[in-house]
């Protein structure tokens, strides 16, 4: 079986995977998933005229005044008399502005005794200054949100201020993480000899965040029955294993899949770290067979398995978009797969770091961004434009 563009791999993973249901959730459940529905304002946003600095309201015209204070206006209570010329109401920031004037007079440039206030600085300097007007955010009926937009804090904030505590989502996908390797122990636990502590289930369960719903199944044997039985007793969307997926005697992941029935989609793929990245499907769900190596699983778990939820959850752009920037190192010619080299972002320019080994996690540590390079591709100098994948 040759190896796989990346492009193409992703395109048949994402292809046949449908979205999943839709539910409605709490704007706090909501944040981070992505819009089912386009988001429609039920409000509009100012309701009305709003002071934008503490001071005084008043008319333009009447400057540079003196005017007579005849009452007050504060966020939530605005005054509901008409302003009249020479008069002037005393306004806090947020505060509906009175009908009769059109501009705040801030309370550093004013001077008041009592009910007379007089001008003490430069003053405004035009009709409706300081003042937000009505609907200048959004107004009712405007598209808040469009359908497959990214659920973040700031949209969050924008759903509730157009008028909803709710919003329709992709239900959550449920995935089933299968660490394998008789090398492995839990992580915190005493790693004698040639034993390794597990890290790739925590570095996946925290690279997927709120994203989905993840079951550990924990460390399985490199034997054929146990894989089997983790591979049955698996009731997910995603069925994500580490390991075993190699060509070497005691890589039992594809052997396994086929005894338990599953199909296999695709196997290898021309990306350095992770080539023995494997895809199928078992009943309904779909399996996503990552490397053991935890950078490569990290690479490839980056580059299909974050997709692959953001597909199933309704995502407008699931493949993650790449920027450019300069180089501030040299780098090799790339060889026959696509290179994805871990490096710091700083001053707008990105850097390879020393250690590129795919079991090199000091390296990852310390990343931030990852430098793509296709195969083929030449070796590139400093100041060469590069494209990255940003990390954080």
């Amino acid at each position: 079986m040759s190896l796989l563009p990346v492009a193409e791999a992703q395109a048949r993973l994402l292809a046949p995977a449908t979205p999943l249901p839709v539910e409605n959730v709490s704007l706090i459940d909501a944040a981070g998933r992505w819009a089912a529905e386009d988001v429609i304002a039920r409000r509009t946003q100012p309701a009305a005229d709003l002071s934008m600095m503490d001071g005084y309201a008043i008319r333009f015209a009447d400057m540079p005044g003196p005017w007579t204070v005849i009452g007050e206006s504060r966020a939530g209570a605005g005054l509901e008399a008409r302003v009249g010329e020479g008069e002037a109401v005393r306004i806090f920031t947020g505060a509906p502005v009175p009908e009769g004037v059109d501009t705040i007079l801030v309370q550093e440039e004013a001077t008041r005794d009592g009910d007379l206030l007089a001008l003490s600085g430069e003053g405004p300097p035009g009709s409706g200054s300081s003042i937000r007007p009505r609907g200048s955010d959004f107004v009712e009926g405007a598209r808040l949100l469009a359908k497959g937009d990214w659920l973040t804090p700031g949209r969050i904030a924008a759903a509730a201020v157009g008028g909803y505590g709710a919003l329709s989502v992709r239900r959550k996908p449920r995935i089933a993480l299968i660490s394998t390797g008789d090398e492995l122990v839990s992580p915190g636990e005493p790693a004698e000899g040639v034993m390794l502590p597990a890290s790739n289930g925590v570095m996946l369960q925290a690279l997927i965040g709120a994203a989905a719903e993840v079951q550990d199944a924990g460390i399985v044997p490199d034997r054929l029955d146990a894989l089997v039985e983790a591979f049955r007793m698996a009731d997910a969307d995603i069925i994500v294993t580490t390991g075993g997926a190699s060509v070497g005697d005691h890589d039992l992941v594809r052997p396994a899949l086929a005894e338990a029935g599953a199909a296999l989609d695709f196997w290898r793929i021309a990306m350095r770290p992770g080539k023995p990245l494997l895809a199928g499907k078992l009943g309904n769900a779909i399996v996503l067979g990552l490397p053991g190596n935890p950078v490569s699983a990290f690479v490839t778990a980056r580059l299909f398995l974050l997709p692959l939820i953001a597909h199933l959850g309704g995502a407008r752009n699931a493949i993650p978009q790449t920027e450019r920037v300069r180089l501030a190192a040299s780098l090799p010619a790339v060889g026959n797969r696509d290179d994805y080299v871990r490096a710091t972002l700083s001053n707008g320019r990105v850097a390879p770091l020393p250690n590129q080994d795919s079991g090199a996690l000091s390296t990852l540590a310390r990343a931030d961004s990852l430098i793509v390079r296709p195969a083929g591709a030449p070796p590139a100098s400093v100041d060469e434009i590069v494209d990255i994948l940003r990390l954080a």
